[in-house]
């Protein structure tokens, strides 16, 4: 989750680490963050805004639900 509240290098570095070992990534961050983000973007499997968006995501890949 990137955000003003949050460390955002410790959080790009997790990303990264996470990308190399070739884990699947969920990112979490609003527009103002969509530029600087851009590489780990691209990494992602999803981008989303909501943390309702990441619970969408993570109950349509473990029980195959979509949202209403």
């Amino acid at each position: 989750r990137f955000g003003d509240k949050y460390k955002q290098w410790n959080a790009a570095f997790d990303a990264g680490y996470a990308a190399a070992l070739g884990k699947s990534l969920i990112i979490l961050h609003q527009d103002e963050h969509q530029h600087a983000l851009k590489e780990v973007d691209a990494a992602a499997l999803a981008v989303v805004k909501e943390p309702a968006q990441v619970v969408q995501i993570l109950r349509y890949v473990l029980t195959g639900t979509l949202p209403k």
